[in-house]
């Protein structure tokens, strides 16, 4: 059974085993397979396992022999599950690898936005605090979280972890999620009542840049945001205006509207919006839960009992 692993560099760029799939196949591993090579490199497998490669329904016409899709990532949007379902084909993601990774990144962000640590560690170095006349010195507004509230849009495990931290900082929490639930508000109260919005939902038709001039103009002045979900959920150019016009105090945020970001991104070289590139699930230990759960999902399907099928 031939197994093809398309994009394997960001799971594992060489610190962690591929070996839990190479037990179950002839494994194929590449770092990186541009779109015109993929049908090519699966033109024969059975077994295929995707990070960010599309797997279109042309890709599942052009290889009928493929039986199941591995998702090294939770979200799938990536394989077209409807060609799969109709086709019968298992698509598998790794739904929980991250939870604690995210939520961590989250706060990293977010201290980030409220103390500068990075900018007042590079004047230091570049001895602004030895050449300086006072004790101290700070360049940026320095913000403490106890007793502002939070606003958690999207309330599943990485919300909840995230609220969780809030808490224990001393802030109050606002959440809500498209599928409500107990101790949440409405949407709108959200947006209208934070200090600091943290965006942890899915994309979908529905959300797409839900985040834009008008939802802003009615969020609270000097509010922060951060985005550690998917780009494609702000407007970015609404977010710079509103960060340009201080509306927006500050934002940071772990994803684009396309990846990698593209050199006229609106939210770049803005001195109040941080940017880190996709990260937030990437710590080792976090990767090595996906690695685990990725084999172990292929081992279900392989016994004839698939599990986080999402093309059932």
């Amino acid at each position: 059974m031939k197994i093809v692993i398309l994009d394997g560099y960001t799971e594992n760029p060489g610190d962690l085993s591929w070996d839990g799939f190479a037990a179950l196949g002839d494994l194929a591993v590449y770092e990186h397979t541009p779109e015109d090579e993929i049908i090519r490199r699966i033109a024969d497998a059975e077994i295929v396992i995707t990070n960010k490669t599309p797997i279109t329904t042309q890709t599942f016409a052009a290889c009928p022999q493929i039986r199941y899709v591995g998702v090294l990532a939770t979200g799938y949007n990536v394989v077209d599950v409807e060609a799969a379902r109709r086709r019968g084909i298992a698509v598998a993601n790794v739904p929980t690898y991250g939870t604690m990774a995210v939520a961590q990144h989250t706060f990293a962000l977010l201290l980030e936005l409220c103390h500068h640590v990075g900018a007042h560690n590079a004047a230091v170095q570049q001895g602004r605090w030895t050449n300086g006349r006072d004790f101290c010195f700070w360049d940026y507004p320095l913000t403490e979280l106890c007793g502002k509230t939070l606003g958690v849009i999207g309330y599943g495990r990485i919300g909840q972890a995230v609220a969780n931290i809030a808490r224990a900082l001393g802030m109050q929490v606002l959440a809500c999620s498209a599928h409500g639930g107990e101790n949440q508000v409405s949407l709108d109260e959200v947006i209208a009542q934070s200090d600091v919005i943290s965006l942890h939902c899915p994309l979908t038709k529905e959300n797409e840049k839900f985040i834009n001039r008008q939802t802003i103009a009615r969020m609270k002045d000097g509010v922060m945001i951060v985005n550690t979900a998917r780009g494609q959920l702000i407007d970015e150019e609404a977010l710079r205006d509103a960060l340009l016009c201080g509306k927006v105090s500050g934002a940071a945020v772990d994803v684009a509207s396309a990846e990698p970001i593209r050199a006229e991104n609106p939210l770049l070289g803005l001195p109040n919006c941080i940017i880190t590139p996709h990260i937030a699930w990437a710590p080792k230990e976090s990767r090595q839960r996906l690695m685990d759960v990725a084999v172990s999902n292929l081992e279900a399907f392989l016994k004839g009992e698939p599990v986080n099928n999402v093309a059932k």
